[in-house]
């Protein structure tokens, strides 16, 4: 009896779904003016099987335009992740190429993004200290998660557990294409406005090395966003900066969305004009070939021109088909700022973050990195990294403190521009790094090492004579105007 009421209910649940299922179906005939006439029976059983799935789908844009599952998850003979599935092909992987049929410009600049080679981190110190240092499982459940990892398919055609579910932006699918357009629009809405948000991209960019939503929320954008959110039309097709809202800019915003003359992509490093990861920052120009690949190219590095077939690894045999120098990747930065702020307004933000990045470089990247190669050359370091305390040092000076320093004056975030930034590269330079190398070489090479590469710089005097008796003498009067005559101490 138990059994039958269950059954009848069950039954009665599929006729309501049902009947909501197609009530806001395009206009027509499926399976001739919108989606395949097999995904009817895909849909009328996810409805049951996994609702939430369902719901999503069927309240998205796909779902209203009548974009069903066969659609995107139906498989070619011969596609090695394909397997059988009440009687379809199908895949459980929609790949960036799979979208490429409705959105050939998106996969385009997907493709040649920094996004798309994030999953290439098989061979730097980043995956070394994850797989080495922490452990494969870490890095499985971690940094693959957001970097994206190579899928691999099991005999039936499925996604082998160790590397699937994933979604890391830099994703390499079994198709060949790289990345997962679910990173930013999450299945199955696959939300223009979800991606917009910034909490989107906080995934990611996040904690002690590249903590862009931490010092996004503190900036007076993310304040302002916060308390607007309502007024940012961010479900807007267009979605133009200046027109459509006004609040406050999102990360989509200035890396991707349009504004004034600034048409919108998905090349989310096209507008950058520093590369504010590395130990030392250049000035990057960019170099785009026929092949659909890209790199950048430090200010200083000859540039090759339009038609020529550069010798870099990253071109692979492709033909230069455009430049952009630094600049002009700034002025198109320039040009999304402009639809809020004045020309006045933008030079002094990007004046303010030149002389943060040229004191970063100038005072503590240059002399630190010059130590260490000395250091390499006088045979005091082994050629393995992280084996020597000093090592990991300056692998945090720059790879945590540095970073966090120079993208918080990137995006007005003063709290990690200064304490989290600027105060602890100082700190850990001169009470980690220093002591650190005293015990190395010892006080007399030390203290040769120090006055070759630190002592020429002025920024350094305070460490060498002892703080200017002036500046002290300044401080006190004021400390003293504040909190009365004798309180410094």
């Amino acid at each position: 009896m138990y059994i039958r009421i269950g059954q009848i209910l069950l039954f009665t649940l599929g006729l309501v779904l049902s009947s909501q299922s197609f009530a806001e179906r395009p206009a027509g005939k499926q399976g001739k003016d919108w989606g395949s006439e097999e995904g009817k029976e895909c849909v009328e059983c996810h409805m049951t099987e996994s609702p939430g799935m369902y719901w999503e789908w069927n309240n998205s844009k796909h779902g209203q335009n009548g974009v069903d599952c066969l659609d995107c998850h139906k498989a070619e003979e011969g596609d090695v992740d394909g397997y059988e599935h009440h009687d379809q092909l199908i895949s459980v992987i929609v790949t960036p190429k799979d979208c490429s049929t409705c959105h050939p410009r998106e996969f385009k600049e997907v493709q040649r993004s920094h996004h798309a080679s994030a999953g290439e981190i098989l061979h730097s110190l980043d995956n070394l200290l994850g797989e080495v240092i922490g452990g494969p499982a870490a890095v499985n459940a971690g940094c693959r998660q957001c970097h994206g990892t190579t899928v691999k398919i099991d005999e039936k055609g499925k996604p082998t557990k160790d590397t699937w579910p994933n979604t890391g932006i830099g994703r390499i699918n079994p198709d060949g294409s790289k990345g997962a357009c679910s990173a930013c629009h999450g299945r199955h809405e696959f939300s223009r406005a979800q991606a917009r948000t910034p909490d989107t991209c906080g995934k990611c960019h996040v904690g002690p090395d590249h903590p862009q939503i931490e010092v996004y929320n503190e900036s007076k954008h993310g304040i302002i966003y916060r308390a607007n959110v309502d007024k940012m039309n961010l479900d807007s097709d267009k979605w133009v900066a200046g027109v459509d809202y006004s609040a406050a800019p999102t990360c989509a915003t200035c890396h991707m969305s349009a504004s004034g003359d600034q048409p919108k992509t998905h090349d989310v490093g096209e507008r950058i004009s520093w590369n504010l990861r590395s130990p030392i920052s250049n000035k990057i120009n960019l170099v785009r070939l026929d092949n659909g690949h890209q790199y950048d190219l430090p200010e200083g590095k000859p540039l090759p021109k339009v038609g020529d077939k550069p010798d870099h690894p990253k071109a692979k045999g492709g033909t230069v088909t455009e430049v952009l120098t630094w600049d002009e990747r700034r002025a198109k930065m320039e040009g999304i700022c402009y639809a809020c702020h004045t020309s006045e307004y933008v030079d002094g933000h990007y004046k303010q973050l030149d002389d943060l990045v040229d004191l970063y470089n100038t005072k503590f990247a240059k002399p630190i990195a010059a130590v260490i190669t000395d250091l390499k050359a006088m045979g005091k370091l082994t050629s393995a990294p992280f084996d020597e305390k000093i090592e990991w040092v300056w692998w945090e000076i720059w790879h945590h403190e540095g970073r966090r320093a120079r993208h918080g004056a990137s995006m007005s975030g003063p709290d990690y521009t200064w304490w989290h930034g600027i105060y602890e590269v100082a700190k850990h330079t001169y009470f980690e790094f220093i002591p650190e190398l005293k015990k190395l070489v010892g006080e007399v090479e030390a203290q040769k090492l120090l006055d070759k590469h630190f002592r020429p710089i002025e920024g350094h005097d305070w460490f060498f004579n002892g703080l200017n008796p002036a500046q002290i003498e300044a401080v006190r009067k004021g400390y003293e105007e504040r909190y009365g005559k004798g309180a410094m101490k």
